[in-house]
């Protein structure tokens, strides 16, 4: 692969990622916005989002690859999905939207470290600052929260976020596997455990629609995450996805009036700046 194509490569997986992080962003409206419990939640998003990507692969011809060859990281993929989506959704009912956004900008970190655990991928300057730098912003926000978080949800993020940089270190080593048949499966197997741990058909209709939406979007998103992790390295695809940290509270303020505060408008610019000049240096590199 030439040095251009190369580069190609990467502006496409940035661009792919940065809308993986935009689309992600909405999650906590989505979820806050509802009367509808967590688990309710996970069934009707999973539901329409299972139903909207195999259509997808259907009408692209691809379903065949997506489902019936995955292989092993394909499933491996869709199980972790379904761990983190199960931390992902409750997290945002038991602590506010913009902890959970803060809390999965450390995501870089880990990425960066199971990356390099599992396939020897070196960590590279531009990422190593810019995910320090993230964590600063992180500290700064944390910093304004003390004492007001949720520890159940921050933990559950927690567990969303180590999920998520697990599915982009395995994409990155096993760049074969599709997007969207583990996206699928991510979301099919959380079905029977929202039947025991949920009341999904009480649902009022206007949220099932809502909720409709909400798993368009999710099918989007994971489609987009995936094939932008296979061309962009793992600590600077989490890098890139935390981009969602300071959108995030900016999209509940305008959708609920709840107000960041100094710290979190403080700690989200650091964020963004982190990745925007990480994203520079990466592509100069």
């Amino acid at each position: 692969m030439t040095i251009t194509s190369t580069r190609s490569q990467y502006s496409i997986g940035v661009l792919l990622l940065v809308a993986a992080a935009v689309t992600y962003s909405t999650a906590g409206i989505f979820t806050k916005g509802v009367v509808a419990g967590a688990w309710a939640v996970i069934f009707w998003r999973g539901l329409f989002a299972a139903a909207f990507t195999t259509f997808w692969t259907i009408n692209r011809r691809t379903f065949r690859h997506n489902f019936f060859e995955m292989g092993r990281s394909g499933w491996v993929v869709g199980i972790v999905g379904a761990i983190g989506t199960a931390a992902f959704i409750p997290a945002f009912k038991l602590t506010s939207i913009a902890n959970v956004s803060l809390i999965y900008a450390v995501a870089p970190l880990i990425a960066a470290l199971l990356a390099w655990l599992a396939i020897g991928e070196r960590i590279t300057g531009p990422t190593m600052l810019g995910s320090i730098c993230a964590l600063l912003g992180v500290g700064i926000i944390v910093s304004g929260s003390l004492g007001q978080i949720s520890l159940q949800g921050d933990t559950l993020a927690l567990v969303m976020t180590a999920a998520m940089a697990t599915i982009m270190v395995i994409y990155r080593k096993y760049p074969e596997t599709p997007g969207a048949g583990p996206s699928v499966l991510q979301s099919l197997f959380l079905l029977p455990p929202s039947f025991i741990l949920g009341a999904p058909f009480q649902t009022d209709p206007f949220e099932i629609f809502i909720l409709a939406a909400f798993g368009l979007l999710f099918a989007i998103a994971s489609v987009t995450l995936a094939e932008g992790a296979k061309r962009v390295p793992s600590g600077q695809t989490a890098l890139i996805s935390a981009l969602e940290t300071p959108l995030a509270p900016i999209l509940a303020f305008i959708a609920f009036a709840e107000f960041p505060s100094t710290t979190t408008w403080l700690g989200g610019s650091v964020v963004l700046m982190a990745i925007l000049i990480s994203i520079k240096n990466e592509a100069d590199t």
